[in-house]
């Protein structure tokens, strides 16, 4: 499950990485002579029906972000559900083991050592 949460830390970081390069490039410094010359904005000027713009290269970047993101996304559903599959088999196992031990001990025969990879998974 640690694998799972690395894999989510990640995709995290590496959103944040990029979003913060698209943020610096879109907001570079400007001289202080164009800003007391620019227009109004839209919704300063009282126009609301003026849209948002972003540069095509911008929004073929995010595109491709998102689309790794999604693909990450699945990723890290589908190891989930290995995980818990595993999970399940390994509480089996060990539960197998526990119940062949009882019928070793009954025998009066020496049980088999559970071996250590499994007791966290024990549900006793």
């Amino acid at each position: 499950m640690g694998g799972e949460s690395d894999a989510l830390g990640v995709v995290i970081a590496v959103v944040g990485v990029i979003g913060s390069i698209l943020v610096a490039r879109i907001s570079k410094p400007r001289d202080r002579d164009q800003d007391d010359e620019r227009e109004p904005a839209a919704d300063e000027s009282g126009d609301r029906s003026a849209e948002l713009k972003v540069s095509p290269e911008i929004w073929r970047r995010f595109t491709v972000l998102e689309t790794k993101v999604d693909h990450l996304t699945a990723l890290v559903e589908e190891q989930r559900t290995k995980v818990s599959t595993l999970e399940r088999l390994l509480r089996l196992a060990l539960r197998i083991i526990r119940r062949a031990n009882r019928r070793l001990r009954a025998a009066e025969l020496p049980p088999e050592e559970v071996p250590a990879e499994l007791v966290p998974y024990s549900i006793e």
